[in-house]
């Protein structure tokens, strides 16, 4: 009984086994896919990948374990540099089993390829890369749908009319509030100019009207002055020329000797 035992024989020893999974991982990392049995196909996946996340890790314990059951210089060189870049972020799958629909002559046994992902002759990634998905038709509206939507939509439109409204209005009573606030502020300061004008005006018109006053009083005075002022100019005179007149009379009776007789 095969208790625990895991995995396909293929009708061959172990040593006989462990060799043709060699020689295939080699010339798969070489060449990149392989034609081969669906059994061999399926068994030949489990060493590959794991040759292959050895080559992900790359340091020396790695290579050695690699060197362990690959013998190709060539493979080595591709699964250390060019498949590690290519599957660092990918988490294993590194290979894919495409069924050819036809059986091997002489045997029978079912035919297939196994190719690694991104490799020179992988077209399918290509092909899944372009989306195939066909457009499924889209379910006809029933009426009952179409009349509900309108409605929703005619509601949103004026609930939305109704919300823009109601802004414009408390945009239009805040600047009414402004402006009134504004022309409030520009009117008082011009009472308070007329108030405080007003007692100014009043002292500037009795300032005008004293000056009015004086200049009467000192109109009058001027017109008074100079009849006064002759008179004492023409007493002045009359004094100056009585002394003058008694002056010359002395100085005629030195001069004759005579006396005059005064009246």
């Amino acid at each position: 009984m095969r208790h625990l035992k895991a995995g396909n024989r293929l009708g061959v020893t172990t040593s006989h086994r462990r060799a043709m999974m060699r020689n295939m991982v080699t010339s798969i990392l070489e060449h990149g896919q392989i034609t081969c049995t669906l059994a061999r196909a399926k068994e030949v996946r489990k060493p590959l990948e794991k040759m292959i996340s050895w080559g992900k890790q790359g340091d020396l314990n790695a290579r050695r374990q690699a060197l362990r059951f690959v013998k190709s210089k060539e493979a080595m060189s591709q699964l250390f540099e060019n498949l590690a870049e290519r599957y660092k972020d990918r988490q294993g799958g590194y290979s894919r089993i495409i069924k050819l629909g036809k059986n091997r002559l002489g045997d029978n046994s079912e035919m297939a390829i196994v190719q690694l992902l991104g490799c020179n002759s992988d077209q399918l990634s290509a092909l899944k890369s372009i989306s195939t998905k066909k457009k499924q038709p889209k379910k006809k509206d029933s009426s009952v749908l179409k009349d509900v939507s309108q409605e929703i939509q005619t509601e949103a439109k004026n609930t939305e009319k109704t919300e823009i409204e109601m802004l414009q209005e408390k945009v239009e009573i805040s600047a009414e509030k402004n402006t009134e606030k504004n022309t409030e502020k520009v009117e008082e300061p011009n009472l308070k100019t007329e108030v405080e004008a007003a007692p100014v005006e009043k002292s500037v018109q009795e300032k005008t009207k004293i000056v009015e006053v004086k200049t009467e009083v000192v109109s009058t005075e001027t017109e008074v002055v100079p009849e006064e002022k002759k008179s004492e100019t023409k007493s002045v005179a009359e004094t100056v020329q009585n002394e003058t007149e008694l002056a010359s009379e002395k100085t005629f009776t030195e001069e004759t000797g005579s006396v005059k007789k005064t009246d």
